[in-house]
């Protein structure tokens, strides 16, 4: 058993090397007929390599050179994409109180600076008004018979000194005749008691006089408009004419209405409550925020050019037009304690003011829109760093 076991084993060992011996001349002669079928390239003399291979030897120090010299005066471009397009954005509101009567905008209007956006009921308005023009003439009324009761007084006064006077003769005349014992007492007493009257009479009219010229200022014959308490009439009108004309709504700049279906007739408008917003048309700026590595050549004034994603192709020109003091992390509400627990270095980033020009032929620009900004600091990456100081070692 053993031995017919050995026996197969060795058939079928023979079987498979007999069927590799014969599978090889198959791959040799495969081989053989594609290398005949190939085409065969002629072989380039070696005449005509040396020239291709000596002009790039020699074009290789001109690309190092033109590379050297393109990097040593270029970087002077800071270029940055951390930045957007800002306009002045104003929410519309009024200092007054009322019901809206009328919104004469729709969402989205371009509107020019002077255009009535909305109005608010003015009844309440125009009523303050006339009662304040009715109080203008009943102070009027008021000082103009403070005048006349000044000029009265003025009369009075002067017939209490006349009267004074009189008396005054009369009680004299009456003490010498007492002296002389040709008058009676009852007639110098009353002669005496005329007198004093007279006089107390004066101080009464003296000091109600101090008191109507007191009411006219201290100035009883300036004119009336120039007095405190007109003046107070005229200012109580102008606010309530203030309050009048602020019902009406007028557009402060040109720019577009936005959000205006938050404001419907007939809405109870507290004052100074936004009702929508008006974003600016003519002024608009780049804000950009460049990290502070990429500032260390950027200065205002410097010319910069703008490029907005929405518009591809079209190009701004501007001037940078101030730089932030401080990073934008300074102005957090939690400002970074780095002093504190373990810290990592993080390049801040600090913000950028570039004016722009807006010429009318080129595509309107919206608040928020993504651009790229290329300023010109004019400053070269000039050699590197190393290089100067392996040269300054080696000539030291």
């Amino acid at each position: 058993m053993d031995d017919t076991a050995e026996k197969a084993e060795a058939g079928q060992a023979s079987a498979g090397t007999n069927v590799t011996e014969m599978r090889r001349p198959e791959a040799k002669a495969s081989a053989q007929d594609q290398a005949q079928a190939a085409p065969v390239a002629p072989a380039a003399p070696k005449g005509e390599r040396r020239p291709v291979r000596s002009i790039l030897f020699a074009l290789l120090p001109v690309a190092l050179v033109v590379g050297g010299y393109w990097y040593v005066r270029g970087g002077q471009v800071m270029s940055t994409d951390n930045a957007y397009v800002q306009a002045d954005i104003v929410g519309i509101s009024t200092d007054v109180a009322g019901t809206v009567s009328a919104v004469e905008v729709s969402d989205n209007q371009p509107v020019k600076a002077g255009d009535l956006l909305f109005r608010l009921d003015d009844a309440q308005f125009r009523f303050a008004l006339e009662r304040a023009d009715a109080q203008i003439g009943v102070v009027r009324n008021d000082l103009e018979a403070l005048k006349a009761s000044y000029q009265t007084m003025q009369s009075q006064i002067a017939q209490a000194q006349s009267d004074i006077a009189f008396y005054e003769t009369s009680f004299k005349r009456q003490q010498d005749l007492a002296g002389k014992s040709y008058a009676s007492q009852a007639t110098f007493d009353q002669a005496k008691h005329d007198y004093d009257g007279a006089k107390s009479r004066l101080a009464q009219l003296q000091s109600q006089l101090a008191g109507i010229a007191a009411s006219l200022n201290g100035k009883p014959d300036a004119p009336i408009e120039q007095h405190p308490r007109y003046k107070d009439a005229v200012a109580a009108r102008a606010e309530a004419q203030r309050q009048l004309d602020h019902t009406i709504v007028r557009a402060p700049m040109n720019g577009v209405v936005t959000n205006v279906p938050s404001l419907q007739k007939g809405q109870y408008l507290a004052a100074a409550t936004m009702a929508f917003s008006l974003v600016s048309t003519d002024h608009v700026w780049i804000q950009a925020n460049p990290k502070e590595t990429e500032l260390t050549w950027v200065l205002p004034g410097q010319t910069a050019e703008v490029y907005v994603d929405s518009y591809p192709g079209a190009v701004w020109t501007g001037t940078v037009d101030s730089i932030s003091p401080a990073s934008a992390a300074s102005f957090s509400l939690l400002p970074a304690q780095n002093t504190s627990g373990n810290w990592v270095k993080v390049v801040q980033r600090i913000a950028m003011r570039v004016k722009i020009e807006t010429p009318a032929d080129q595509p309107q620009l919206r608040a928020g829109m993504s651009v790229t900004l290329d300023v010109d600091t004019g400053h070269a990456r000039g050699v590197p760093g190393f290089t100067s100081t392996a040269f300054g070692k080696s000539a030291r």
